[in-house]
């Protein structure tokens, strides 16, 4: 019996949801917090961490996968 037939079946108290898929949390499309402060730190959050640095603003890196390929692979 695997873990995901023990969980399903006898549950588990270190188990929220008990092996079966959890519910969707909704963000309000019209949150700034998970818009925009990931990116570029709009509002600022003190005691947070820094905004991600590996947003590329929808350029395409010059170290790209496609363009770095292994032999007879294409993209």
């Amino acid at each position: 019996m695997g873990i995901l037939d023990k969980l399903t079946l006898g549950g588990s108290p270190l188990s929220r949801n008990n092996g079966a898929q959890p519910t969707n949390i909704a963000v309000p499309a019209n949150s700034t917090l998970h818009n925009q402060y990931s990116i570029n730190g709009t509002p600022n959050q003190v005691g947070k961490p820094a905004p991600s640095t590996l947003d590329l603003d929808g350029q395409i890196p010059s170290w790209n996968y496609r363009d770095n390929a292994p032999e007879g692979k294409s993209f």
